[in-house]
This record gives structure tokens, C-alpha cells and sequence, in this order.
């Protein structure tokens, strides 16, 4: 098969992998190009194009970005010169993102001009990402769409597509050998991460008040946007003033596969992944992984035979430890916010009822509140230790917390699972699969996006950290 892969750039992140590993998959079976609208890294080494029509856009000078039309006649140049007959399919990745405003009418253009499209989703803009968000645009319709979760394909079929046009496609691992690496990195426990504000940095450092005496948390890379790094450094501040043993940004000190290898455990408390490597890399270099779970993620993971039983799903902070009328009026102010960003209605019962489920037994979760108050909560375990008993009581996963014990076998158990069922083989399998079927299948379906919206404003998925910034 012929398979071009399109995408707004290829800068270093989580998608760039993907196609990275995808492009690796299929290679000696399937001929490739990759077109992108920003130059791919040095090392990139499969055939690719540079067409500008692709990237994001270019808001302080909108008139350098081409129509439409323009782009979409590039794409359709490279394809031809690839392959004068054209290609099987066009493998579309994160195409719902409006970080490229034109990106949805040069994909109608394309499906005009006879192309198939597969769409895969990393990301929905619906799930907190309200300044990606088309308004009152039809996502592509006769599509086939791609997920990377279980939980992404039912939100797709509950949102108005037909079980033949959806694919799960879970990533593969590309394991982290530590084989041979020195030693040069202090012993840690290891956070993974960049520390952007859903890796619930405040979380990470709650934990370590929980550590076995003297083992420091190390976290390993600052975020890259505005934002994030202004929180990020409120972090580090408040790690200092209050003598916590953090190394902030310890992949500047050591290098990154040592300080895997001297980790004495890892740990998560991110709140919203996509595929969840977080969940999986760590038992490939033979490493246990502890922190939070997130059950929509995991459920995937654990069908597939990793036990992830240790994991924690909530940490309940006591409600009377937080001023509960400010805590409600912000809740309250941010889900009307986000509402009105979507140009949603809401209704008053969402609020009153919504607020007493996220609080119900007078507790609320930890990765709920936004960083001032978390603060808050960090400043009353760190200064009482009857505070800290408490803490332990309601949270029982924290009593004994990073005590390995046991867990040699289900390291390597796991270590052997991760290996066997996310590797590039099985990989290249579900790809050439799905690649199959797509041309295979012609599918008559569009999403209902108001049904496709409603799936995530709900009131758990309203964490302050999340979707609220205006008390940071």
C-alpha cells in the first residue's frame, strides 16, 4: 500500500513520535511520505514534504497563510509526484485541532478530489482545549477515524459513528534500555515529565512528603509555554522556601537513561493523558511505577494483562481544609467559562448538582483543585503533623508509600506483558489492519458534535487545574 501521513509539523513531542513509530511499522511493507507544514527534526529519515498550507497559523500576519484551495493542491502535487497513481489513503493525524483554522475545508477539498481520509485523534479540542475548537464547523463526514484509547472509540460511537469506522490503534513502546548505563545519577524517586500544569506538579510534590526518609523526587523537564512555565516556577519556589527534596529539570544534571536506571521508583500524577506511555514505559526498564491511575486510561492497559492494582485513583482532601463557599464560586465561574467558550448553554442544576458531586462525603480530589489551593493543602500537611496522620487515614495507599516489598515479580510480569503486546510487530499489524479496512469499507456517518461536547462537560472532568487560570 501506498500511505501518505499528514500532519501540521513534526516537532518533538507525542504525535511526531507516533508517526515517527508508525512510518518505522510499515516501512518494509507499505511505501511512505510524510507531508507537514514545519521542517521535521535532522534525524527524521523518512521521505517527506514541507507544504506551508499545513502549520499552524500565523495570527499576527493571517494573509501569509494560503487558501484553502492552494494547499490542498500542494498535498495533491506531492502525492502525484510520490506516486503519479496516487495513494492508497491520507493517515491524518490531531485534524480536529483548529490550530490550523483552514485545516477542515483542506480536508473536504481533499475527500472532493477522491482521496481517502483516516483521521486519527490524539487530542479533542472538547477536552479542555477551548481555544482549539472549531465553532460551527461539521467535523469530516464519511470518514474513517483512528483512537488510541478505548475510552476515545466509545466517545466517538456515543457521538454518532459506526463501529466499522472506528479503529483503536494503541501505540507501541520503544523500551528504555538501561543496559550498561553508568551510574553518575543520584539515586531518585523519578517523575518523567515535562512539568506542564496536567502533570499536576503540586501532586508530585505532595507525594513526597510521603517518601522513605531522605529520598529526594526528581522531576525531569521544565514546559515550554508562557503559562505553564510561570506556574512551574511558582513550584520550584515553593519547593525551596519550604525545604522539599526536589531537583527541578534533573535531565540538565544527569543523563536521562541513568537517571532511570537509579531510580528507585517512578511515579505519575498526571490527570489527563492520551495513550498513557506513562503507564507503560517504566516496566520496560524493569522499574516500578506508582502514583495516580487513570481509570478510562488503564482499563486498556489491565485488559492487556499489566496490573496496575497499586495505583491510586483519588487522594481526598477533607473539605473543612479549604475555604468551601471561594472553592464553589470558582468551580462555579469556571465551568460557566468554559460553557461560554464553547457557546454551550448550561444549566443551573449542572451547577449546584455538579458541584455536590465532586465534593460528596465533604471531600474533594486533590487533582481537582486548582495550585493555589493545592498550596494551601501542602502548607497544613507540611506544618501539622496531626494534619499528615489524617491525610494517611483517608488515603490509605499513602501509609506505606513507595515500599517495593513484594513487587520483583510483578515488575518483571509486567516488564514481559509491555514487551509482548506493545511492541513493533503487533504494531505493524493493527496498522496494516486498519489500513485495510479503511480502503476497503466505505462508511456513511458524521459526529454529532453537540453529542460529541456533552461527553466531556461533565462535572468531574472540571478541575480547576485543567480548565482555570484566572486565580493563578
Amino acid at each position: 500500500m501506498r500511505i501518505a501521513y499528514l500532519h501540521m509539523h513534526l516537532k518533538p513531542g507525542g504525535v511526531t513520535t507516533v508517526i515517527s513509530q508508525q512510518v518505522a511499522a510499515i516501512q518494509d511493507d507499505c511505501s511512505v511520505l510524510v507531508m507537514t507544514g514545519d521542517n521535521p527534526p535532522p534525524d527524521f529519515s523518512a521521505p517527506h514534504v514541507r507544504i506551508d498550507g499545513l502549520d499552524y497559523d500565523t495570527p499576527d500576519f493571517p494573509e501569509k497563510d494560503p487558501p484553502p484551495t492552494e494547499t490542498a493542491d500542494a498535498v495533491t502535487s506531492a502525492i502525484r509526484r510520490q506516486w503519479p497513481g496516487g495513494c492508497d489513503l491520507i493517515h491524518v493525524h490531531n485534524p480536529l485541532l483548529a490550530k490550523n483554522s483552514r485545516m477542515l475545508d483542506i480536508l473536504e477539498i481533499l475527500k472532493d478530489k477522491g482521496f481517502t481520509l483516516f483521521l486519527q485523534i490524539h487530542d479533542f479540542p472538547e477536552d479542555g482545549r477551548p481555544w482549539a475548537y472549531y465553532q460551527n464547523r461539521p467535523y469530516p463526514a464519511d470518514c474513517h477515524y483512528g483512537t488510541i484509547n478505548a475510552r476515545d472509540s466509545r466517545i466517538l460511537a456515543q457521538a454518532g459513528l459506526k463501529p466499522e469506522g472506528i479503529h483503536k490503534l494503541f501505540n507501541m513502546i520503544d523500551p528504555i534500555d538501561t543496559t550498561g548505563v553508568d551510574n553518575e545519577a543520584i539515586p531518585t524517586v523519578l517523575y518523567p515529565v515535562r512539568g506542564i500544569r496536567r502533570k499536576n506538579i503540586g501532586e508530585a510534590l505532595l507525594l513526597s512528603l510521603f517518601f522513605p526518609p531522605d529520598m529526594p523526587l526528581a522531576i525531569t523537564l521544565p514546559p515550554n509555554s508562557p503559562l505553564d512555565h510561570a506556574v512551574y516556577d511558582k513550584w520550584r519556589g515553593y519547593a525551596k522556601t519550604n525545604r522539599l527534596n526536589v531537583l527541578f529539570e534533573a535531565s540538565s544534571h544527569y543523563d536521562f537513561k541513568s537517571l532511570v536506571a537509579n531510580a528507585h521508583f517512578l511515579i505519575t500524577t498526571s490527570i489527563t493523558e492520551g495513550f498513557g506511555f506513562a503507564f507503560l514505559e517504566p516496566w520496560s526498564a524493569g522499574k516500578m511505577l506508582t502514583g495516580r491511575k487513570l481509570p478510562e486510561i488503564c482499563s486498556d492497559f489491565e485488559a492487556k494483562g499489566i496490573n496496575l492494582d497499586h495505583l491510586y485513583d483519588n487522594l481526598f482532601v477533607p473539605l473543612e481544609w479549604l475555604d468551601r463557599d471561594d472553592l464553589e464560586n470558582r468551580w462555579t465561574r469556571c465551568v460557566q467559562s468554559a460553557f461560554g467558550r464553547y457557546g454551550a448553554e448550561i444549566d443551573e442544576s449542572f451547577l449546584t448538582n455538579g458541584f455536590k458531586r465532586v465534593t460528596r462525603n465533604d471531600r474533594i480530589d486533590f487533582s481537582m483543585l486548582s495550585e493555589p489551593f493545592q498550596q494551601g493543602v501542602l502548607d497544613r500537611l507540611i506544618n501539622d503533623v496531626r494534619a499528615r496522620e489524617v491525610f494517611k487515614e483517608i488515603n490509605p495507599v499513602l501509609s506505606q508509600f513507595g515500599d517495593l516489598g513484594a513487587f520483583n515479580q510483578e515488575i518483571e510480569s509486567n516488564r514481559k506483558t509491555v514487551s509482548r503486546r506493545f511492541n513493533q510487530n503487533a504494531y505493524r499489524d493493527a496498522l496494516i489492519a486498519a489500513y485495510g479496512k479503511v480502503v476497503s469499507t466505505p462508511v456513511k456517518h458524521q459526529i454529532d458534535r453537540r453529542m460529541l461536547l456533552g461527553q466531556f462537560l461533565r462535572p468531574e472532568n472540571f478541575s480547576l487545574m485543567k480548565w482555570c487560570d484566572d486565580d493563578l
